[in-house]
């Protein structure tokens, strides 16, 4: 139904639009035969990495948290398959089920110059309401590449001003990817898709809290997913919501990201350009990363500076005497991070690196509480030191590099510089390493043959008529 135009709205005129009003218009107009092909195949990758993560996710303790306190809540099964779980939900129970498995075991993607994963917010609801309206797999394509450019162009132009304030962006920024995610799905013209973007702007949610530990980070996606939703469903009911909701004086952007000290003119954001631009594709999908190791992404370029020691050099870890990290501040702030559960483990520099070092690889078994225990590990983690190293903190957000110094117990002294680590859009993961990590994460899931299949029908996922089979066949039966 049409929407009523707020007072404030009307009056300004024929004046430039601010970014609100432009995310709205590029999201209406917006056609996949006018996606280059370099963006449309990143939109399948992250599609498809996305699911992985959710499938694998979907057991891990904080979905399941999710799953009982749904049940506790009354709510009654739904028709709406979850990747990797038996039971079936609704619509806003399912994206939100699935944005907590997507973030659970941090192999999600992300999108470097705004710090945030945008896979996670993005793929539960287009998955959810795409097999509720039976949309086709092109249409899901479309509401992808819209939502991811949502998700992160937002992020960029509020980082790192909201993560120094203490709010976690994959949260906050990551509920307009939702709702631009299904305003895009459902077909909304600028007006609705801007009126979305208004109901969504008042369910922005997640602090940097769980650097203290718990694990209340899993879920931010998961309400990020469930909200965007659910503004796109109340836009699509008539419910009215303020215009320009990014960058009004009570807006998103001032309110989030320091707009009371003058950090940021937010009425004069230019938000389709805000964290750059990829040299073969203008759009944000085709500039995100996949993560090749399952922890926190600000410690990913270390990780790779320290396994290549050791492979090219030969140093084991009882050969460590110290390691020496510099990178840029927000990364050094995960060194104080303990690990006494698998989300703090996952953030902590200490941890991380001594795992890397010692096991040889940073993945899904190295976190558990045997592991968090290991001696070897804990021994190594009092040899890492990790500092502020100005040349890197200048360089971020448009790098995310680390300096590594490992001296050896004889006194030899071995360095590397990682510019970006593996997985980013100079050093990307190619189709087959995205293929292995989908089928690594799905295949303990659903089984081989179900695993294979799925990965045959997403990597043609604009050929589909229907995604609801698709959907149903990455859940458990």
């Amino acid at each position: 139904m049409d929407l009523p135009l707020p007072a404030h709205a009307a009056s300004t005129g024929a004046t430039a639009p601010g970014p609100t009003r432009t995310l709205a218009e590029f999201v209406a107009a917006l056609r996949l035969e006018a996606v280059d092909e370099f963006a449309r195949h990143a939109a399948r990758r992250h599609l498809i990495d996305t699911l992985g993560a959710m499938i694998a996710g979907a057991g891990q303790t904080a979905t399941g948290s999710v799953e009982q306190a749904l049940a506790a809540a009354g709510l009654p099964p739904g028709p709406v398959a979850v990747p990797g779980l038996p039971r079936r939900y609704d619509m806003l129970s399912a994206a939100h089920l699935g944005g907590t498995s997507a973030h659970g075991l941090e192999l999600d993607d992300g999108y470097r110059p705004g710090s945030v994963h945008p896979g996670a917010v993005v793929v539960p609801p287009v998955l959810a309401l795409g097999a509720m309206r039976h949309v086709s797999g092109a249409a899901v394509l479309r509401a992808i590449v819209a939502g991811y450019e949502a998700t992160c162009r937002i992020a960029a132009a509020s980082h790192p001003r909201a993560r120094w304030r203490g709010f976690h962006n994959t949260g906050t920024a990551g509920v307009f990817g939702a709702a631009v995610t299904s305003a895009a799905l459902l077909g909304f013209d600028a007006d609705r898709v801007e009126n979305a973007i208004g109901v969504a702007a008042s369910s922005a949610a997640g602090l940097f809290t769980f650097l203290a530990g718990g694990d209340v980070k899993r879920t931010h996606p998961g309400h990020a997913a469930r909200e965007g939703l659910m503004a796109a469903l109340l836009t699509e009911a008539g419910l009215p919501a303020p215009r320009g909701a990014l960058e009004l004086k009570e807006g998103y952007f001032n309110a989030y990201a320091g707009g009371d000290t003058g950090a940021m003119d937010a009425a004069a954001v230019d938000l389709l350009n805000a964290g750059g631009q990829h040299p073969r594709s203008r759009f944000a999908i085709a500039g995100c990363y996949i993560k090749p190791h399952a922890c926190c992404r600000h410690i990913h370029a270390a990780i790779d500076a320290a396994l290549d020691i050791a492979r090219v050099e030969g140093v084991t870890a009882e050969q460590v005497e110290r390691v020496e990290i510099g990178t840029y501040a927000v990364a050094a702030a995960h060194a104080a991070v303990g690990w006494s559960e698998m989300t703090t483990a996952q953030m902590s520099f200490p941890f991380v690196i001594a795992t890397a070092l010692l096991r040889g690889r940073v993945g899904l078994a190295d976190f558990g509480a045997e592991q968090r225990a290991d001696p070897a590990v804990l021994a190594l983690t009092s040899r890492i030191h990790v500092e502020i190293d100005a040349a890197c903190d200048a360089d971020y957000p448009r790098l995310r590099a680390a300096r590594l110094a490992l001296i050896t117990r004889d006194g030899r002294r071995f360095e590397r510089y990682v510019p970006e680590p593996y997985g980013g859009v100079s050093n990307p993961l190619d189709d087959a390493g995205i293929s292995d990590k989908f089928l690594g994460l799905a295949t303990p899931v659903l089984g081989a043959a179900r695993a294979e299949a799925a990965l045959e029908q997403l990597w043609r996922i604009d050929t589909l008529a229907d995604v609801a089979p698709l959907a149903e066949g990455l859940a458990l039966h």
